[in-house]
């Protein structure tokens, strides 16, 4: 007998309880971490462990994930970095640098718009908008 892993369904759960924000900003991944320590009071820090890896055409393409988990609460912030010499984590939305994906706690939509708010305040950041599920196709390649 063969196991089978349902991709979908590990999909499903993980975004479960996610909400994520797909952010432009045209600055590096640390440098746009370090803003958001600075100005939101954050402590973001890369995950080296997270990263995921992605082969297209017989190359190897890492992408970085900066983490942040919420003192005495489950909520963890994830940030993503989009793109990596050409290549796209999420390929359908080419025009955004970053992700960032808020899981494992619930959070409300009034939490949610006031990070919004507060993160176009950031020096650099052009636009933030929250993504639903269906208009992702690739989202399993933010799982880790």
């Amino acid at each position: 007998m063969k196991l089978k892993i349902d991709n979908e369904q590990l999909t499903e759960a993980f975004f479960e309880d996610a909400h994520l924000l797909g952010i432009v900003a045209s600055i590096k991944n640390y440098q746009f971490a370090w803003h958001i320590n600075k100005y939101l009071g954050y402590t973001f820090r890369l995950n080296s462990g997270l990263e995921i890896e992605l082969v297209k055409k017989t190359r190897n393409y890492f992408f970085s994930i900066y983490e942040y988990q919420i003192p005495q609460t489950c909520l963890v912030h994830y940030l993503y970095h989009n793109h990596h010499m050409g290549e796209y984590l999420l390929p359908e939305f080419k025009h955004l640098d970053f992700l960032w994906l808020i899981k494992g706690d619930d959070i409300s939509k009034e939490e949610i718009n006031l990070l919004q708010q507060s993160i176009k305040q950031l020096p650099t950041v052009q636009l933030v908008s929250e993504m639903t599920n269906e208009k992702i196709k690739n989202k399993q390649h933010l799982i880790f």
